[in-house]
Parts: structure tokens; C-alpha cells; sequence
């Protein structure tokens, strides 16, 4: 199975929640904290996992649907 990671831009999230709705995994969610603009953030729930046991295949269907283009994929 493929996996990926993804970063997302914080300060240029602005909580549309798209990305958490299209996640087939559910590794998005949002963020109790606000970002400079006062937004909810969304936050990529394995950021600080170790490559072992991973679900995220790297589909990109999140950055996809960014309107703020705030996610960017890594594959490998």
C-alpha cells in the first residue's frame, strides 16, 4: 500500500473543513487553537507518527479540494 504524509499551512487554513470531509482515512481534524486570522486550523493527525503503522496513502483528495491551497502532499 502507498503511503504519504501531508503538511498544512496554518496560517492559511481558514477551517472550511473540506479536507476533513474528503479524508478517506479520517486523519484530519480541527484544531482547538486559532491561527494568526483567528481560524480553526485543520491538523494532520499523523504528523509526528513514525512510518510504521501509517494509514496515509498519499491520495491527495484533501489538497484537492483546498480552496486556499494550504496542503501539500509527500509521497514514498
Amino acid at each position: 500500500m502507498p503511503s504519504g504524509m501531508i503538511e498544512i499551512d496554518l496560517e492559511l487554513c481558514k477551517d472550511c473543513q473540506l479536507c476533513i470531509s474528503v479524508c478517506p482515512h479520517k486523519l484530519i481534524e480541527p484544531s482547538e487553537r486559532l491561527n494568526q486570522k483567528g481560524y480553526r486550523f485543520a491538523q494532520f493527525t499523523e504528523k509526528n507518527m513514525k512510518k510504521e503503522g501509517k494509514k496515509c496513502s498519499g491520495c491527495s483528495l484533501c489538497a484537492i479540494v483546498c480552496p486556499e491551497i494550504a496542503i501539500e502532499v509527500y509521497r514514498g
